[in-house]
């Protein structure tokens, strides 16, 4: 049975922990770049397959070592920053390209598989399946998880739509990935120290 605390609870928690994360910042860079609702029909299938193994999981994901799963989460930062700083850009700024430039599996599937690679194990995922075990409702936390992750996507989606508007791409994503950057020191920092 949907108990509403428990999708408040579980939304209320994923939300506040996914917000500052990677995702919404990957999510502001693709929808700079492609068709807003093609980039989230692809990170909103990532983010349910993801639930789904977290809920299935249940505490499974916790017995996983910390340093560890920080170490590869630190790794996956750093190649995302150089891969931002390396990126050779034609001079001027790109616009959002159209949809017929770009289909739809193409774009979305770019979308599932950033968030496929870049979620699994994060911590959202684990406190997931920390809550799934927890709770023993896997209906309420699947669901209230799968909305907020959707829209924290959400979010990081139209944002970035609309802060093309005002800020050149080239600037975006020279901050995207300092903040990339600090987030690797971070979590190697984290796996180092223990």
């Amino acid at each position: 049975m949907l108990s509403l605390t428990t999708l408040a609870i579980t939304f209320g928690v994923v939300f506040l922990a996914e917000l500052p994360d990677k995702t919404a910042l990957a999510g502001l860079m693709l929808g700079t770049r492609y068709r807003a609702s093609y980039v989230f029909a692809g990170v909103a299938a990532a983010f349910l397959v993801h639930v789904a193994l977290a809920v299935a999981a249940g505490s499974v994901l916790t017995l996983l070592p910390h340093r560890l799963v920080q170490a590869f989460v630190g790794v996956l930062f750093l190649a995302g920053a150089a891969m931002l700083l390396m990126k050779k850009g034609d001079g001027h700024d790109e616009a959002v390209k159209a949809p017929a430039d770009q289909s739809f599996w193409k774009v979305s599937g770019a979308g599932f598989m950033l968030i496929l690679v870049a979620e699994f194990g994060d911590l959202t995922q684990i406190m997931t399946a920390n809550l799934a075990a927890r709770y023993d409702d896997p209906l309420s936390v699947g669901l209230g998880a799968v909305l907020a992750l959707w829209a924290v996507a959400g979010i990081g989606i139209l944002g970035g739509r609309t802060l093309m508007k005002y800020v050149p791409l080239r600037f975006i994503t020279r901050v995207a990935a300092c903040l990339m950057l600090a987030l690797a020191g971070f979590s190697l920092y984290e796996a180092l120290a223990g």
